[in-house]
């Protein structure tokens, strides 16, 4: 027989291994397609055969992408749930979604007041925790609301999310005459009105209550709109209670519905096609048409959307009900659900919310808590794949903290320097005090650590406050139920309280200053700590003050307030300067840090003040830092300096340096109470590495002072001479 050539075996060989790995990889592929037409036959879904998976990231139709999003390009990867119930597309609609660019979702949301400004986050972190997509929030709010959203939202800085916001109040005419008995009153309407105050090049919109929960991606949900008829227009999930069959109790008589009518708390709408159907005039018509026979609407827009639905039924597209799982007091979702893993979307839709009754509430709440209380730093992460303009200054942001030296002593106190922390100012109920022209807002900062000393800085001082707190989420919610629980804190409400959400090692005390002092609302701040309390009468002294001192004509003052101690846990607060007097004489207080660091307040002279019976100059001194009166509109404090060590002190240079005259307040006074050292004051005293990169702090201040003050800060350079000092 004849030699085959040398090279032949080998390429034979070489050609059945991958014979063999070709028909593993046909049977594998096979068995993909197999067990996914499996999972959708068995959840009703049939499929049309030959038919490929489905993408996660739906179709880019034409008229979806509004004109000023045409720049963003993006890519997701993903498959839409077998949850997606009877729907099916043919193999051109799914290869098309497979080569698609990812779609930016649109959602809108209507929010107005505080309580809804709190729900709105938890609702928007269950949505940033699933999703693959670029999202755009459209928000319908109040003032109060943007005020709050538009802070948080810009210090959050979540990548691939931009936010619209629009007037709720210029839409109220539209629905203000109609009669609404539900809790949600005006706002609970407006609804209605979105394709006309979305904006016009805006086609298709996903409108969502502010209590509802994701617990999926959104992107399956907004898939959902390629299974809309040409006449279809609304996409809602069934009601799951038998509120309109009208056999709750007796006579009771609801808005007309079909069948069991569908609730609006999840709701697709394609506003395009909407507008075209002229549905401004519709909802109008219809309204005006049951309101003559019905006297309110008892579940707001719900109630219209549900009349015109029972009028023009082909206008609906019902959803599979997993997409809004209702938990009302009279709720049948039990029927919808048999395993937890089937829900989409969880709606707290009874006044009661988590209080709802309900056997299995318990997996449910445990799933909103988990949002609740989830850490939203968190959820800054990349879209991977997902190229998008960053948001507002995270491009500067990023060469910033790249041209840090990890290696640095100091890295930590320069990282803390860039670090944005997220802001939720006013994050309980507030009402503003009325103007007046010498009114003074108590400004402080705390931490949870803290809290229990609100309680009786609420007795001491029955003036506005501006408080800001540094908490992670799940001590916000702590607080949140300390608060709604204190007969003392509950009641007030001219109390503002802003949290600032911690990140990082060191505790940001000038910038949790900053945030306090911007959100103060009267002329004048009284710029005092957590751990102070003041003298009953001082808020109506301070008041008297600055009236009998005229320090609106522009006179540039500083009123010190001076400070003292006790080091007993309970005491008897003096009520006059002449119980404090004997006190101090008895040794019971003494004055602040006398026996610590006496140079922070000695220029205060305690000698004088105990004699003095009219305000009285002192001049500054090295490292004096006062507790102060001043106006709103004073210098803020240096965010440089965070954790223990000079952030007062710096702030008074400061104030010094722009010439505010020091002024002694002869009757005023704040006793400090003792506490547990803080974590900042105890690294200070134990690390020279601690020390030394305060002392580099101070080095920069000084110099930033001399290039801001030229000669005039000349004498401050001179505290660099003293002796190193805690404070």
């Amino acid at each position: 027989t004849a030699m085959l050539p040398r090279g032949r075996p080998r390429a034979l060989g070489a050609a059945a291994l991958l014979l063999l790995l070709l028909l593993i990889g046909f049977f594998l592929f096979r068995g993909d397609l197999d067990c996914e037409r499996c999972e959708r036959e068995a959840s009703g879904g049939g499929g049309d055969p030959g038919s490929l998976p489905r993408s996660l990231t739906p179709r880019v139709l034409p008229d979806e992408r509004p004109r000023s999003d045409a720049g963003w390009g993006y890519t997701a990867l993903g498959q839409v749930s077998p949850t997606m119930g009877p729907y099916r597309r043919g193999e051109e609609e799914a290869a098309a979604d497979l080569v698609s660019p990812p779609q930016l979702l649109q959602v809108a949301i209507v929010c107005a007041g505080h309580n809804s400004s709190r729900d709105v986050i938890t609702l928007v972190k269950s949505m940033l925790f699933y999703r693959k997509n670029p999202l755009h929030l459209h928000l319908v709010t109040d003032a109060v609301a943007r005020n709050i959203l538009e802070t948080l939202f810009h210090t959050w800085m979540v990548p691939a999310v931009r936010i619209s916001f629009y007037n709720a109040d210029e839409l109220k005419p539209q629905v203000s005459w109609i009669p609404n008995k539900h809790y949600s009153g005006l706002y609970g309407l407006m609804k209605l009105v979105l394709p006309s105050a979305l904006p016009p090049d805006l086609a298709r919109v996903i409108v969502l209550d502010t209590d509802v929960t994701f617990a999926s991606n959104i992107a399956e949900l907004w898939a959902l709109f390629a299974h809309f008829s040409d006449k279809q227009v609304i996409g809602l999930v069934e009601n799951q209670s038998d509120w309109y069959l009208g056999n709750l109790w007796r006579n009771h008589r609801p808005w007309p519905a079909l069948g069991r009518g569908f609730n609006t708390g999840v709701i697709l709408l394609r506003l395009d096609r909407l507008r075209q159907a002229g549905w401004e005039q519709m909802w109008k018509l219809t309204a005006t048409r049951e309101l003559l026979t019905l006297p309110a609407t008892s579940l707001a827009d719900q109630d219209i959307f549900n009349a015109i639905i029972k009028e023009h039924p082909w206008l609906v597209q019902p959803l599979p009900c997993v997409w809004n799982v209702q938990l009302s007091d009279h709720t049948l979702a039990e029927r919808c659900y048999s395993e937890a893993s089937d829900l989409k979307v969880i709606h707290w839709n009874s006044p009661k919310k988590l209080r709802v009754k309900n056997k299995h509430v318990e997996s449910f709440r445990n799933l909103y808590l988990t949002f609740l209380e989830y850490d939203g730093n968190l959820l800054r992460r990349e879209l991977f794949g997902c190229p998008r303009p960053p948001p507002p200054g995270a491009e500067q942001l990023q060469r910033a903290l790249a041209q840090l030296d990890e290696e640095d002593a100091c890295f930590e106190f320069r990282r803390q320097q860039l670090t944005v922390h997220r802001v939720h100012i006013t994050f309980l109920p507030h009402k503003p005090p009325p103007p007046q022209p010498h009114d003074v807002t108590l400004v402080a900062q705390l931490s949870m650590d803290r809290v229990q000393m609100l309680e009786a800085l609420c007795r001491h001082w029955p003036g506005p406050m501006s408080l800001a707190l540094y908490l992670t989420d799940a001590e916000a919610q702590q607080f949140l139920r300390f608060v709604e629980t204190s007969v003392v804190l509950s009641t007030r409400q001219d109390v503002a309280y802003h949290v600032v959400y911690r990140e990082g090692p060191l505790y940001p005390i000038n910038q949790l200053r900053n945030v306090a002092l911007a959100q103060a609302l009267t002329p004048y701040v009284f710029l005092s700590d957590i751990d102070f309390l003041p003298a009953y009468s001082l808020y109506d002294y301070l008041r008297a003050s600055i009236k009998q001192l005229e320090l609106g004509s522009g006179r540039k003052a500083a009123l010190v307030v001076p400070a003292f101690e006790t080091l007993h846990y309970r005491f008897s607060f003096p009520s006059s300067k002449a119980e404090l007097l004997a006190l101090l004489d008895a040794g019971s207080l003494h004055t602040f840090r006398y026996h610590e660091w006496p140079r922070g307040h000695a220029p205060t002279d305690y000698a004088r003040w105990r004699e003095a019976q009219a305000p009285y100059h002192v001049q500054w001194a090295a490292d004096y830092e006062p507790y102060v009166v001043v106006p709103r509109d004073c210098p803020r404090y240096d965010p440089r300096f965070a954790g223990f060590g000079w952030n007062k002190v710096a702030h008074v240079v400061e104030l010094d340096a722009q010439e505010y005259e020091l002024l002694v307040l002869p009757e005023a006074f704040v006793i400090h109470l003792p506490h547990a050292p803080s974590l900042d004051i105890s690294r200070f005293r134990s690390s020279p590495t601690y020390r030394d990169c305060l002392q580099a702090l101070k080095d920069e201040f000084h110099q930033d002072l001399s290039r801001r003050y030229g000669a005039a800060a000349l004498k401050y350079l001179t505290a660099l001479q003293q002796p190193r000092g805690p404070t």
